[in-house]
């Protein structure tokens, strides 16, 4: 007798063959199919898109759900929401959802469980690595967030791949759910609403706007100066300034690049670090964001104060960069990445 494993509805392959010994016509599944990513319907509304006679091998034979929501943190602030996620072998991980008053409603997904890459400001830095998440793990935090946010007449339209983990050292599971969030007949999200965050992977990168041309990908920089960067940034040590430039020139050509910029009291906020990101990018096509820092337990750098990131920011504006300085969302419900799988894993 044939044994059938179960398949996920994010193994387009797999599915095919569901449907095929189930004689499912190709228009019915386009149904089955729009009712999972972009109705953002619950397991049992899209079964019965499918022929009555179909559903009984669907139901037992394909996963429809591979992470837990443990826990949901609404802010009282504004329209941030920090989600708690459970993988099927025990790990945490986190994704945090973003309803600004003006633009579209966004999520922030985790692409590993931890993070190798240990940088100083980062509190999921601190909890080590432990596995990259799967296809399937990174494509379920933005069905579920889809389910959550429906009721309030909304739909996740923006991407970002900023939470925990680096995105391009997970690269084949990155690039595989890029695809299938853009492809027209599962999320139909356009090339502008998804975006890769890295620390500066320079061989990734290339592959990624080569495969990607046109998608925004952005750069944690947070100082021109190679040494203050190693000191935040322990891949800046494998990656130097010089090499991440040449990958940013070549970049910059065939897509958008942003530079993110987090600055920290007496670290990267000085006359000699504001010249040096001036000389570093001069001639290179990219947008900047000035970013706060979010305190957390167990650090000990400080963020700059706010008239100081304004005039910052201002004079790179007035040296020609497109500048954009941006205001934390969440600030009540430990905005930082990690810090509430932090707090959980203590608990």
């Amino acid at each position: 007798m044939e044994t059938r494993s179960v398949v996920s509805i994010y193994d387009t392959k797999a599915l095919e063959a569901v449907r095929s010994r189930n004689a499912v016509q190709p228009h019915r599944m386009k149904l089955f199919r729009n009712a999972l990513f972009k109705k953002a319907c619950g397991r049992d509304e899209a079964l019965d898109t499918l022929p009555e006679n179909a559903r009984s091998d669907f139901a037992e034979h394909v996963g429809f759900g591979f992470l837990e929501l443990l826990e949901r943190h609404d802010s009282k602030i504004d329209g941030a929401s920090k989600l708690i996620f459970k993988t099927n072998d025990g790990h945490l991980i986190e994704s945090v959802v973003l309803r600004p008053a003006t633009g579209r409603t966004s999520i922030c997904i985790s692409s590993q469980v931890g993070c190798a890459c240990y940088c100083g400001f980062c509190a999921t830095g601190m909890m080590g690595f432990s596995r990259n998440l799967t296809l399937d793990e990174i494509l379920d935090q933005v069905t579920q967030a889809n389910r959550m946010v429906k009721p309030e007449g909304r739909s996740i339209r923006n991407v970002v791949f900023m939470g925990m983990g680096e995105p391009l050292l997970n690269p084949d599971a990155v690039f595989a759910a890029v695809a299938f969030l853009r492809a027209p007949q599962f999320f139909d999200l356009s090339a502008s609403h998804i975006t890769v965050s890295t620390v500066g992977i320079p061989h990734a990168m290339e592959r990624f706007v080569e495969t990607f041309p046109k998608m925004p990908l952005a750069l944690s920089l947070h100082s021109a100066r190679q040494e203050v960067r190693e000191k935040l940034m322990p891949q800046a040590r494998k990656y130097p300034l010089d090499q991440l430039r040449e990958t940013l020139v070549r970049a910059s050509a065939s897509g958008k690049v942003m530079i993110e910029y987090l600055m920290l009291s007496g670290i990267n906020d000085g006359e000699a670090d504001l010249q040096a990101l001036i000389d570093y990018l001069r001639g290179i096509p990219v947008h900047l964001n000035i970013i706060p820092f979010n305190e957390f337990a167990g650090s000990q750098l400080r963020g700059t104060a706010q008239p100081e990131r304004e005039q910052f920011a201002a004079r790179l504006k007035a040296a020609g960069f497109d500048t954009t300085l941006r205001y934390s969302l969440g600030s009540d419900i430990a905005a930082a990445c990690g810090q509430l799988v932090q707090k959980k894993r203590r608990q």
